[in-house]
C-alpha cells in the first residue's frame, strides 16, 4: 500500500514537473515572442551642476513625467510605499497568489469588487501600458509583470513606478509632484511630506493637494497612526510627523536660465535629463546683477544685456543670462544675446594684434603711425575722431585705436585675420568670408557673445582654443588647437591688464573695487552694441548691453555701459583670485628699442626704452628714423648733383608721407628737409606722389544735369614743395602738396597723374560714367 501511494506521489510529482516546465517554456517563448521594452516619454529636464532643476519642459504627450534617479529616491520614501502598497514586494515574482486568492474569495463573496491584489509590479505594467480593466486585460497585465521581473531587478521595477505614479491632471512620478507641490526634489521630503505623496494616487479626485488640503491632512494622519501602529517608524517620528502642517499648493515649474535651457532642450530632446555645468548660485547671482543693472539704465533708453562666464581650467559654462528679462515681451526679452550675432565694434583687436606678434610683424613699443589714411576708398576714423601721430603698439592696443589696427591688417592680410577667426569657430565670419575687408576689424562682421567670451578664454589659456562645455555629457576631444602662440597671448594680456586707458570707467578709476583682470572693450557703429569681454587665470566673462530692437543709444559705449556690469560680476564672482597672475613665457625676453620707432637703436637713437619681444620671431630691424642728406643749408643734394664744396652731412627725421602730410593738415611743426638742388638733371622714381584720391579702378557717377567735381589728393615725401595734376596727360593745375584739389573729369575711361617737383610721377585710372 505504502508503496502504491509512493509511486502515484512520483506520477504527481513528474506530472507537476512536467506541467511547471510547460507553463515557464510557454511563458519563456511568449516573452520572446511579445518583449517587454518599456518606451517612457519623460518631461525633459535641466538640471544645475550640483543637479537642482533649473527648467522643465512637457514630455511629449504633454505631461509632466519627470525622470527621478536612485540617488532622488531615499530609503524612507522607499520603506513608506512598499508598506502601504506591497508589503510582499521584495518576495513574489511579480504576481502575489495569495493577495489574489484573498481578493478573489471576497470579490466573490460579496457579489462585487471589494478589493484588488495588484502588486507594485503588476501596477507598473497597467501603467505602462493603460488598458480597460477587464479579465482579460488582467491576465496580460500579470504576465507583463512577470516580465518586468524576469528582465529588471527590484530597485528599477520600484523606480519605473516612482517615475510613472499618477497624481492627477497631468502630473505624474514622484520627483513632478514634489517640485510642483511641495517645491522641492523629492530627497528633502519630509516623511509627512512623503505620506501625503503616497496616498494621493489611490483618489487622485477626493484628495487633489492644493483643493482638497483638509482631507488630505486627515487622511495623510490616518496613515501615519497606521505606521505608528504596526511599528513601521518610532513614536516620536509619527508625532512629529503629524504636528507637521500641510503647505501644498500647485506651483509652476521651475524657470532658471531659460535662454540656455530652451537651447539645450532642442539639442538634447529625447534625453529626459540634461545636466549642465551652470553653478546655481552664480547663475541666480548673474541674473540679479543683470536684472538690477538694466532697471538702472532703462531711463538712458537702454533695455538689455547678456552674460556668458566661463570657467578657464574646464571651460564649463557657469552662468548664462541671455537677457535681462526672460519674460518682458517688450524689449525681446526671450532673445538668446549670447547667441544673437551682432558687430563686434574693436573687440577682435586683440586676434589681430597677437597674430601680428606671432608673425613678427609688432611688438608692444613698436611705433605705428595714427594718422588720417586711404586704404583703397576706405577711410577709416577713431572712435574719438582724433589722432594721435606716432604711437606704440601697446598704447594703440590700450586706447583701441582703429588707424593703427587696419595699418597693421592691410599688412598682414585679411585672409589671415579670417583664417584665425574661422580656427576660433566664428560662425558668421565664415559665412560671410567673401564679403570682408579692412573694416572687419572695427566691426564690419558679424560675431556673437558666445565666440567672443569663446575666443578671450583662448587669451587666458595660453592661446588654446578648447570649446565651451555646457553639458556633463560633453565629449572633450583632448586635442589642443593653438591659435595664437603662449608668448603673444601673454602680450595681449600684458597690454589689456593696464587700467592708464580711456575705456576705464570713470566711476572706477583710483578704487580698490577694480578687479585684478585683462579686459577689452568695443562699440559698434551706431553705438548699437556695447561689449566688454574680461578674464583672469580662473573665470573669463563676456557681456554684451544693448537693445534687441538694433536701436542705437547716444549714451551707449563698452567702456560706460558694459565694463561697470563686468567689473561687478568679477568682483562678486573672484575678488582678490587666489590663482596668481600670468608670468612672461621663455621666448618673451626683454631688448632695448628706440623709443621714436620701436626698432634696434641705431646710431641716432640717443633715448632708447625697454621692449618685450618674442625670441626668434619679432622682426629685428635696425631704427631708420633719421637719416643723412648732403646739404649746404639751403638746398639739398644727391649723390649724382654733389658740388665739389661748400655741403656736408646732416642728420633728418625720416618721416613716412602720412606723417607728413598730417603734420602739414593740423600745422605741426617738424624739421623739413631742404629743397633739393634745383639744378639736378636726374629723375627719381623712388619716393613718389602717392594718390589718394580718387581711387584706383573706382567707377564714378556724375548726373548730367549737375556735374559734380571728384577730390584729387596726394602724399608726397617732406622734400616735396609743389605737385603737379594731369588729366589724361594734360596739365590740369600745380599746387601745394598737402592743398585739395577738384576736377570734373570727362565720360569714360580717365587717366590721374601726379607728379612732384621732383620728377617723380604716379598714375591711376578710373572709369567716369554718367546716369
Amino acid at each position: 500500500m505504502l508503496l502504491h501511494l509512493i509511486r502515484i506521489s512520483k506520477k504527481s510529482f513528474k506530472r507537476t514537473a512536467i506541467f511547471v516546465a510547460c507553463i515557464v517554456l510557454i511563458f519563456l517563448l511568449l516573452d520572446t515572442v511579445f518583449p517587454f521594452k518599456p518606451h517612457i516619454q519623460y518631461a525633459t529636464q535641466v538640471t544645475a551642476h550640483d543637479g537642482v532643476v533649473l527648467s522643465a519642459f512637457l514630455s511629449r504627450d504633454d505631461k509632466w513625467r519627470m525622470y527621478a534617479n536612485e540617488k532622488e529616491i531615499t530609503p524612507q520614501l522607499i520603506k513608506t510605499l512598499v508598506h502601504k502598497e506591497d508589503q510582499y514586494f521584495y518576495y513574489h515574482p511579480g504576481v502575489n497568489p495569495f493577495a489574489m486568492s484573498r481578493a478573489a474569495f471576497r470579490n466573490i463573496s460579496s457579489g462585487r469588487r471589494t478589493s484588488g491584489a495588484s502588486t507594485i509590479t503588476m501596477q507598473v505594467a497597467r501603467l505602462l501600458h493603460p488598458r480597460p480593466r477587464t479579465y482579460l486585460n488582467k491576465i496580460i497585465e500579470i504576465f507583463r509583470a512577470l516580465q518586468l521581473e524576469l528582465h529588471f531587478s527590484k530597485s528599477e521595477i520600484l523606480q519605473f513606478y516612482f517615475n510613472l505614479v499618477p497624481y492627477g491632471g497631468n502630473i505624474e512620478g514622484i520627483k513632478a509632484a514634489s517640485l510642483l507641490y511641495f517645491g522641492k526634489p523629492p530627497q528633502l521630503l519630509s516623511l509627512a511630506e512623503i505620506t501625503t505623496l503616497t496616498i494621493v494616487p489611490n483618489r487622485p479626485s477626493s484628495l487633489q493637494p492644493g483643493v482638497q488640503n483638509n482631507a488630505l491632512l486627515e487622511a495623510r494622519n490616518t496613515w501615519l497612526l497606521r505606521f505608528q501602529d504596526e511599528g513601521l517608524f518610532e513614536e516620536h517620528v509619527i508625532r512629529d510627523a503629524i504636528a507637521e502642517p500641510i503647505h501644498i499648493k500647485r506651483r509652476g515649474v521651475p524657470r532658471l536660465a531659460p535662454h540656455l535651457s530652451v537651447k539645450l532642450q532642442r539639442e538634447f530632446a529625447d534625453q529626459p535629463v540634461i545636466r549642465t555645468n551652470l553653478k546655481l548660485q552664480q547663475q541666480r547671482q548673474t541674473e540679479e546683477q543683470v536684472s538690477n543693472y538694466i532697471n538702472r539704465l532703462r531711463g538712458q533708453n537702454i533695455h538689455n544685456a547678456a552674460v556668458l562666464v566661463v570657467n578657464n581650467e574646464t571651460m564649463e559654462v557657469e552662468a548664462y543670462v541671455g537677457s535681462a528679462d526672460f519674460n518682458n515681451p517688450y524689449d525681446g526679452g526671450q532673445v538668446d544675446g549670447i547667441r544673437a550675432v551682432r558687430s563686434p565694434g574693436s573687440t577682435l583687436k586683440p586676434l589681430l594684434y597677437a597674430s601680428a606678434f606671432d608673425q613678427g610683424i609688432i611688438t608692444p613699443k613698436k611705433v605705428l603711425n595714427d594718422v588720417p589714411g586711404n586704404f583703397s576708398g576706405y577711410e577709416p576714423e577713431n572712435f574719438d575722431r582724433h589722432f594721435n601721430g606716432p604711437v606704440t603698439t601697446e598704447f594703440a592696443l590700450a586706447n583701441s585705436l582703429n588707424i593703427p589696427a587696419v595699418r597693421i591688417l592691410k599688412e598682414m592680410g585679411t585672409s589671415s585675420l579670417i583664417n584665425q577667426l574661422k580656427k576660433s569657430g566664428f560662425q558668421t565670419v565664415k559665412k560671410q568670408e567673401k564679403e570682408l575687408g579692412l573694416s572687419m576689424i572695427l566691426g564690419g562682421c558679424g560675431v556673437t557673445l558666445e565666440e567672443l567670451t569663446r575666443l578671450f578664454a583662448s587669451f587666458a589659456n595660453d592661446g588654446n582654443f578648447q570649446p565651451l562645455q555646457y553639458v556633463k555629457e560633453q565629449k572633450k576631444t583632448g586635442k589642443t588647437n593653438h591659435i595664437v602662440s603662449k608668448d603673444a597671448a601673454y602680450l595681449i594680456t600684458d597690454i589689456l591688464t593696464q587700467i592708464t586707458r580711456p575705456d576705464l570707467p570713470a566711476n572706477f578709476d583710483n578704487t580698490y573695487h577694480l578687479p585684478k583682470i585683462a579686459w577689452k572693450t568695443g562699440t559698434s557703429y551706431g553705438k548699437r552694441d556695447a561689449w566688454s569681454i574680461g578674464y583672469n587665470k580662473r573665470y573669463t566673462v563676456g557681456v554684451w548691453v544693448g537693445n534687441f530692437s538694433g536701436e542705437g543709444v547716444p549714451e551707449l559705449s563698452g567702456a560706460n555701459t558694459a565694463t561697470p556690469l563686468l567689473f561687478s560680476i568679477f568682483n562678486s564672482l573672484d575678488y582678490n583670485s587666489p590663482k596668481g597672475w600670468y608670468h612672461a613665457p621663455e621666448n618673451v625676453q626683454l631688448r632695448k628699442v628706440c623709443a621714436v620707432s620701436g626698432d634696434i637703436p641705431s646710431d641716432f637713437c640717443d633715448h632708447q626704452i625697454v621692449d618685450r619681444y618674442i625670441m626668434g620671431v619679432s622682426a629685428y630691424r635696425r631704427c631708420s628714423h633719421m637719416r643723412y642728406i648732403f646739404t649746404d643749408g639751403k638746398v639739398s643734394y644727391c649723390t649724382y648733383c654733389l658740388p665739389e664744396k661748400d655741403f656736408g652731412k646732416k642728420a633728418y627725421a625720416n618721416l613716412a608721407a602720412e606723417l607728413i602730410a598730417y603734420y602739414e593738415q593740423q600745422k605741426i611743426p617738424y624739421p623739413k628737409l631742404p629743397p633739393h638742388n634745383p639744378l639736378c638733371e636726374r629723375v627719381f622714381h623712388d619716393g613718389a606722389p602717392i594718390i589718394v584720391s580718387p581711387n584706383e579702378g573706382s567707377e564714378y557717377f556724375i548726373r548730367k544735369d549737375e556735374p559734380q567735381q571728384i577730390q584729387l589728393a596726394c602724399q608726397a615725401a617732406n622734400d616735396v614743395e609743389a605737385v603737379f595734376w594731369y588729366v589724361n596727360d594734360k596739365l590740369f593745375k600745380k599746387t601745394n602738396p598737402n592743398e585739395p584739389v577738384f576736377v570734373s573729369p570727362p565720360l569714360g575711361r580717365v587717366k590721374i597723374s601726379c607728379s612732384d617737383d621732383k620728377g617723380r610721377n604716379s598714375d591711376l585710372w578710373i572709369k567716369v560714367s554718367s546716369f
